[in-house]
């Protein structure tokens, strides 16, 4: 069972109402922050998975289309304004999450946005559940973890993950992946394409969603590749090409070389529509006028 708690307009991030979804997992009950905006028809906006994951990437793609829809925008569990228990973060985990919160929120169909690692479960959920699905869009999809991409073997990975969720030695390994100066490397070489929007206060954001309580817990599950929603490139396709719900693939066309690869090879399926734009792993939030724009289209 599943409950809400009251809405409220404090700390809101991105000028809607913020609530509280209390989601009860295996006997035990997680804070989920969730905030809508806007009205008409419901519209569910999907963060990627990242060290700095929060529902603010969001805010710009959000505000565009609240003046035609209800968006709601949902931090993942151990992510963002949500809590961060130490807890193995794992594909089952955030599945169950995705489709028990769907199904509490909204009583009709919705258009699902989802933005890189989490398109693979929008994918899944969509494949199970074509009634609640009106349309799907997923932004500069993504299946690998970091480290995945990099080649690392599953054992080192893993060995990775435990040592980062230790108490001391997994603290100050986290603390230096998490520091200013290196946010701000990896926004500049993977994330986003103009340097110049990588301003102080933007990377101060950014660290600030890193020194909550317990932050480290679900990062190193991403990053490690343990919350990787498949497990190769063809079960992604064969989620693809399964579906019967209309598909837009947005493809950042400055993404990494692996990463975009994997974007080429959906875009080749037929039962896909493909916008290709400017951007790379961030592209929803440093374009999202643009991304918006492919989207109302394709809507």
């Amino acid at each position: 069972m599943t409950t809400t708690t009251n809405p409220t307009q404090l700390n809101s991030s991105i000028g809607g109402t913020k609530n509280f979804y209390n989601w009860n997992f295996l006997d035990k009950q997680y804070r989920v922050v969730y905030e809508t905006i806007g009205e008409g028809n419901p519209v569910l906006l999907l963060p990627a998975f990242s060290t700095v994951s929060s529902r603010t990437e969001m805010k710009g793609i959000a505000n565009i289309l609240a003046t035609q829809y209800q968006v709601t925008v949902l931090d993942w569990l151990g992510f963002g304004e949500s809590q961060c228990p130490p807890v193995d973060y794992n594909p089952a985990l955030f599945q169950q999450l995705l489709g028990d919160f769907v199904k509490s929120i909204f009583n009709s169909p919705i258009t699902l946005i989802a933005a890189g690692h989490a398109s693979g479960y929008a994918l899944k959920f969509t494949q199970d559940n074509p009634d609640l699905i009106f349309q799907l869009i997923l932004i500069a999809p993504t299946w690998q973890g970091p480290l995945r991409v990099m080649g690392l073997p599953d054992g080192v990975r893993n060995g990775v993950k435990n040592l980062v969720r230790s108490p001391v030695i997994g603290q100050g390994l986290y603390y230096l992946n998490t520091t200013p100066s290196f946010l701000r490397f990896m926004y500049k070489r993977h994330v986003y394409v103009d340097e110049t929007k990588l301003t102080p206060e933007f990377i101060d954001q950014k660290h600030q969603i890193t020194s909550k309580d317990g932050a480290r817990y679900a990062p190193a599950a991403f990053v490690t590749g343990a919350i990787d929603p498949v497990t190769d490139r063809e079960e992604f396709l064969q989620l693809l090409e399964s579906g019967s719900i209309p598909v837009l693939i947005i493809l950042a066309e400055n993404a990494p070389p692996k990463s975009k690869a994997e974007m080429e090879a959906m875009a080749k399926l037929e039962q896909v529509q493909t916008v290709r734009l400017e951007g790379t792993l961030g592209i929803y939030e440093e374009y999202p006028e643009a991304v918006t724009e492919a989207m109302n289209n394709f809507l």
